[in-house]
């Protein structure tokens, strides 16, 4: 995939309307893409209000952040059995991972994959430091150090 090719899933959620979402809808499962790393360092989202596990699958692997291969199998046995209008709601450090993770289950034919909108940190503020603009953890969200 080349960085010009447009990406295509159902859309993006803030933080705020992807918590909401895994509140209403006892079908929506989230999946963190990020690296097993970042949710033992940095902290994953805490699902033990709405009674569900999160679904942790790694986009790419730390070091060298190579593509992991095998990311759709790994999801589709994940969440069966459960079909393809199950709502997908992907996350990251900072929305960009899981955009890319939306857009590939996408295309092997799930139709309600959405991106979480600046992800589990955010976007770097003028220093360069995530968790301060927005994200998962600015919006106060519930969450758990790994």
């Amino acid at each position: 995939m080349t960085s010009n090719t447009p990406l295509i899933y159902a859309g993006d959620l803030s933080p705020q309307e992807t918590w909401q979402r895994l509140l209403d809808d006892p079908r929506a499962t989230l999946i963190d893409v990020r690296t097993p790393e970042e949710w033992a360092y940095v902290g994953i989202v805490d699902m033990t209000q709405i009674k569900r596990n999160a679904i942790f699958v790694p986009w790419l692997f730390y070091p060298r952040m190579d593509l992991n291969r095998n990311f759709v199998p790994q999801v589709l046995e994940a969440v069966k059995p459960q079909d393809e209008d199950t709502p997908l709601l992907l996350i990251c450090r900072s929305g960009v991972r899981s955009a890319y993770a939306a857009h590939a289950l996408t295309q092997m034919g799930y139709s309600q994959c959405y991106n979480v909108a600046s992800g589990f940190e955010g976007d770097p503020d003028a220093n360069k430091h995530r968790g301060t603009i927005n994200g998962w953890k600015v919006a106060g969200l519930p969450w758990v150090q790994g």
